[in-house]
């Protein structure tokens, strides 16, 4: 049984310290391969940095995340656009619209966000997207090129019904989290993930952050690490009613085909 984690923000500073033994213990909890998210021009450079250290393992993202969005400009565009040239780089991303904590204008995020479905379009490469509290501006831009981008993911899904139907309307992939560990704000999601298709779930810790509540064991790190995707999936497969065995398979196979990843031994 192997996972794929296809978010992990390992350039995170909580990381810098201790990075080869968090990616063993991944390795050692059956985690067969890791994207790390690039959510800023430092932030994807580190991405690939580190994606370069294990190659086959490894692999990375590049995109400005929604909170950014006030920093566009023709430099950081072409620092992307340089980025993701690289073999290791395998999606367009993180991002999106988020008006939860609306850091950059929404204008600004608008436009950031239509120029990243552009690149997806001109170099071939799925989409890594990111949504929070603005999901009628986001589908819209979305729909509106739909048939113009290829894959495209849905990443850290903690939204409504209606929300999911309307991406799985438009053919997306979705990334599912350790909130649905959450009985908190998570509950709903454990109604929700038996609606998505097999060959549409992706799986993911968005590490450091979102680390599951109901660990029996809390790291004593304080932060979420790849290790734990396996708890996060059998929590998938339980609300699904789904083995974990198939459901590793499945969403190991998603993620292989989404990301062009190769398969490993």
């Amino acid at each position: 049984m192997e996972f794929i984690d296809i978010g992990a923000n390992l350039g995170h500073e909580s990381f810098n310290h201790d990075l080869d033994a968090v990616l063993d213990r991944a390795r050692a909890a059956q985690v067969a391969q890791l994207v790390l998210t690039g959510a800023s021009v430092d932030g994807a450079r580190r991405a690939l940095e580190i994606a370069s250290t294990r190659p086959g393992f490894l692999f990375a993202t590049a995109g400005l995340h929604p909170h950014h969005a006030a920093d566009f400009n023709g430099e950081t565009e072409d620092a992307f656009l340089d980025l993701l040239k690289a073999p290791e780089m395998v999606a367009v991303g993180e991002t999106g619209l988020d008006y939860f904590r609306d850091l950059s204008p929404r204008t600004a995020q608008i436009f950031a966000f239509e120029r990243h479905l552009e690149w997806a379009h001109r170099l071939d490469k799925p989409l890594f997207l990111h949504q929070r509290d603005a999901h009628d501006d986001f589908f819209a831009c979305l729909k509106a090129v739909r048939d113009q981008v290829g894959d495209v993911v849905v990443h850290c899904f903690t939204d409504e019904r209606r929300a999911l139907f309307d991406y799985l309307d438009l053919d997306c992939h979705i990334g599912i989290t350790g909130w649905i560990c959450d009985e908190r704000r998570g509950r709903h999601l454990l109604e929700l993930v038996p609606h998505i298709p097999a060959n549409r779930l992706l799986i993911e810790t968005d590490a450091p952050y979102l680390m599951p509540r109901d660990l029996p064991t809390k790291s004593s790190h304080r932060r979420n690490e790849p290790m734990y995707l396996a708890h996060i999936a059998a929590a998938i497969a339980r609300a699904r009613q789904e083995p974990l065995e198939r459901l590793a398979a499945t969403t190991t196979e998603n993620a292989r085909r989404f990301f062009r990843l190769p398969v490993t031994n």
